[in-house]
């Protein structure tokens, strides 16, 4: 039976009132759609944001230009699984360390986060910028659109700091229970984006004509001017996480925060970047199929993308609900807030995947054109793998939980288990049965046994009684050596 109170505040007198929700209390269901919803907004906005300003380049500077943002966004994707990563560990600390009533604690975590990815991002910017050319040459991009591609990459190289500072914020702030600030922010640099994008491209009015350099400066001011004004707004209304006086102290990130962040977040960081070089390899198949197949399933990912963003926001908002229950001591609540995940996942997920199937070929022709051959290939791919991302979903919320309470590495072994062996090996095994057939009905197999291989998981008792808050304060450098203190960690698993 869930513990209806939480445990006093230790750390301050009083919870901050303003930017921070306790998620300890309230209906679970509602609470965790109400508190969801603002990063599902987000996560969407940022999928427009790439399809629009994907539009203005390719219409006003051709299909080389288009190619090479899409080659530069391959590099940019690997350094923010990282600091994704580092993020989602920050959200979770500073989550359980709210749900125990430490501001404080909350602030030295966030603290070192931003002064970790902030460093990261001041040493990653100018080497970015002079190895680009070698990162596209390892890449094997074609010289036709190479200097497009190093002009693009380059500036959003330039923007790269405001960008993660940006993310950070935002993460930190979901695990004090604040997810409508970050949305706030994400409004504006969207707005700015998609409005600047044919504007510096193309020299509107007294605006210089930049090409795809206009592209990527539109992102960069865009991310300068989200991230100035997200700051200001943190210390306008004084946010719990703000930083004042001899708490500054606190970017210099402390070396127990740095090794959770670092250990935690590098697994987390690693999930990202396994599924994405799972996706890469499934583009490879379908291309051997030829050019109609190849199109068929590239439409199919344009859908994917937004079907399995419920789940992404469900597990990111659940993870800051869980990790502020373990905070507060009220263990017996993570299994009420999983099967609250669970069931948004099952009917949101479910919904869209439906109606996807009702309306497929409207929905498909936005991408093909109503008389492109590859219309049909590519409903016949939506009717045997779309269901997978419902499954895809309750895996991602199990480990939403289990992420609060520091266990990643069991992630990682199922996500690589599923992805690789599992689904790679039903392809080999029965594509000369069925064919090409055997490439889609792989992602829900391998869903289906990400699935069973996560309940185990979850099911398995010893990262609940582990996953306990010890005061920072009382954590010694001896004790924390002997691992006699968890400091917000549990075993992994």
């Amino acid at each position: 039976m869930d513990q209806q109170t939480s445990v006093p505040p230790k750390g301050s007198p009083s919870r901050p009132r303003d930017g921070h929700r306790d998620l300890t209390k309230g209906p679970i269901l509602t609470t965790l759609l109400a508190f969801s919803a603002p990063t599902l907004a987000s996560n969407i906005l940022q999928a427009l944001n790439g399809s629009v300003n994907s539009i203005w380049v390719g219409r006003l500077l051709g299909d080389s230009a288009l190619a090479a943002t899409a080659n530069a966004n391959v590099v940019m994707f690997l350094v923010f699984a990282a600091v994704f990563g580092f993020g989602m560990a920050a959200t979770v600390k500073v989550g359980q360390a709210f749900g125990a009533g430490e501001t404080d604690a909350a602030r030295r975590t966030f603290g070192s986060a931003i002064g970790l990815c902030v460093g990261l991002s001041l040493i990653i910017t100018p080497l970015g910028w002079i190895f680009t050319p070698h990162l596209l040459t390892a890449m094997s991009t074609p010289p036709e659109i190479h200097d497009f591609a190093q002009t693009y990459l380059r500036v959003i190289f330039v923007a790269m700091p405001a960008s993660i500072v940006t993310v950070i914020i935002g993460m930190g702030l979901r695990g004090a229970g604040d997810s409508q600030t970050s949305l706030r922010f994400m409004v504006v640099s969207v707005g700015l984006d998609v409005l600047l994008n044919p504007l510096l491209i193309a020299g509107i009015g007294p605006l210089p004509r930049l090409g795809i350099a206009g592209s990527a400066l539109a992102t960069a001011i865009a991310s300068y001017a989200a991230m100035i004004g997200l700051v200001i707004y943190v210390y306008w209304r004084d946010l719990p996480l703000r930083l004042r006086g001899p708490e500054l102290a606190y970017l210099i990130p402390d070396p127990r925060e740095l090794r959770f962040i670092v250990t935690k977040g590098l697994p987390m960081g690693a999930q990202m970047l396994m599924i994405s070089a799972s996706g890469i390899i499934m583009i490879g198949l379908a291309n051997h199929e030829g050019a109609m197949i190849s199109a068929a399933y590239g439409a199919s990912l344009q859908v994917w993308t937004y079907l399995q963003m419920p789940a992404m926001a469900i597990s990111a908002a659940l993870s800051a609900m869980a990790a502020q229950s373990i905070g507060a001591g009220l263990i017996g609540r993570l299994g009420k807030i999983t099967r609250a995940g669970l069931i948004l996942n099952l009917t949101i997920t479910g919904t869209l995947t439906l109606l996807l199937l009702a309306f497929d070929r409207p929905v498909l022709t936005l991408f093909l054109g109503p008389t492109s051959p590859s219309v049909d290939a590519a409903r016949h791919i939506q009717f045997l793998a779309s269901w997978s991302y419902v499954l895809f979903g309750v895996t991602i919320v199990l480990f939403g939980t289990m992420r609060a309470g520091g266990v990643v590495i069991a992630p990682i072994v199922v996500l690589g288990t599923a992805m690789y062996p599992i689904r790679l090996g039903f392809y080999v095994l029965a594509y000369p049965l069925l064919g090409p057939d055997a490439l889609w009905l792989a992602f829900p197999v391998g869903s289906a046994a990400a699935v069973i291989m996560a309940t185990i998981a979850y099911r398995r008792p010893g990262w609940r009684q582990h996953a306990r808050v010890v005061d920072q304060d009382e954590c010694s450098e001896e004790t924390h050596a002997d691992g006699e203190c968890a400091g917000r960690m549990a075993p992994d698993l």
